[in-house]
């Protein structure tokens, strides 16, 4: 009977220590689980920021492009715009300068006493 005693306490000791070494394996396994994860869920975060750094990129670059064309549409109107007007203006103002020019001769005619057109023949 004590041998089976000792037999039982034998037993029970290396399954003890049987399951102390599985315990051990398994928080060995966790600990490799948990590293594993965080480093999958570190580089799915840094491809994620990686994409929307290049979209926010490309995006600010359109808007750029898009801004710089528009502006040059606007500067061409109004270097259009304005040519056209000086050219306007310079007719006008032409135009006008011949027309005081003639009546300054016409009133310089008259207070000369010569002949103009308007007087009566």
């Amino acid at each position: 009977m004590k041998m089976t005693i000792l037999a039982g306490v034998a037993m029970a000791a290396m399954t003890f220590g049987m399951a102390q070494a599985q315990v051990k394996q398994d928080m060995k396994d966790a600990g490799h689980d948990t590293a594993d994860a965080s480093k999958t869920v570190a580089h799915k975060t840094a491809t994620g920021t990686k994409k929307v750094y290049h979209k926010t990129a490309h995006g600010t670059k359109v808007g750029a492009d898009k801004t710089a064309d528009v502006s040059k549409t606007g500067y061409h109107k109004t270097v259009n715009g304005t040519e056209k007007v000086g050219d306007k203006t310079a007719d006008v103002s032409k135009t006008g300068y011949h027309k005081t020019v003639n009546g300054t001769k016409k009133i310089g005619d008259k207070i000369a006493g010569k002949p103009t057109d308007e007087s009566p023949k």
